[in-house]
């Protein structure tokens, strides 16, 4: 966060050159901000430090670790892509008070979020947006900053163990029903491909992810 007090300035060659000082967070008014999406979290108590240099500039940096909802669209699954928003705001202050701005471009910002993916996850980060707009609550307009970011699900696992099974136990399930065999070689064929199913059947429902309005269509057929 970086922002400007005007009542916070002075001259560094009255004193000693000094141009820049690190005091804590809250020896001056700084602006507090809510996160909308936000279920749970916890911040750094160690990072509770604010740089104030001599033009007034206020610069400081606080992590957070928070837990965010967002809806899912699984129609496609395991070939979905996601959108999640995270919207941050201060209602305490109108638009005529404060209003935020980014500091960074999208570009930036998508080349920074790409070096903090350390290890390969499900999930595959492809791209971020911004969108500043306000808001009108009651009487008054509220600066909101809003990220949307987009994510790609790596589908590589679930191809591997459940759609290639499953496609494998249907061409069985042909190759057996149009052959040569006897009828009680089929009927016990058929059975163990109904077990194999089944299994599958359970297997999908575990791993199915269930918060979405629409099923997806792998686990309709």
């Amino acid at each position: 966060q970086e922002w400007k007090n005007t009542f916070v300035t002075w001259n560094p060659q009255d004193f000693c050159n000094i141009s820049k000082i690190i005091l804590p967070i809250d020896a001056y008014w700084s602006p507090l901000i809510f996160i909308l999406e936000r279920v749970s979290g916890q911040n750094s108590n160690s990072m509770n430090y604010v740089t104030v240099t001599h033009n007034g500039s206020f610069n400081t940096t606080q992590p957070f670790q928070i837990t965010l909802t967002c809806s899912l669209l699984i129609f496609r699954f395991p070939f979905d892509t996601q959108m999640c928003n995270l919207t941050i705001a201060s209602f305490l202050y109108p638009a005529t008070d404060l209003v935020m701005k980014t500091r960074r471009t999208p570009a930036e910002m998508i080349k920074d979020s790409q070096s903090f993916f350390l290890t390969d996850g499900e999930w595959k980060f492809t791209n971020l947006s911004v969108i500043e707009y306000l808001e009108k609550i009651d009487d008054d307009n509220f600066s909101m900053v809003t990220y949307v970011v987009s994510m790609e699900r790596r589908p590589t696992l679930y191809v591997l163990n459940l759609i290639l099974p499953t496609c494998a136990l249907y061409l069985l399930d042909m190759a057996v029903l149009f052959g040569p065999s006897s009828l009680e070689e089929k009927i016990g064929f058929q059975i163990a491909i109904i077990l194999g199913s089944s299994m599958l059947a359970v297997i999908l429902n575990n791993i199915l992810p269930t918060s979405s309005n629409k099923p997806p269509v792998i686990g309709t057929h």
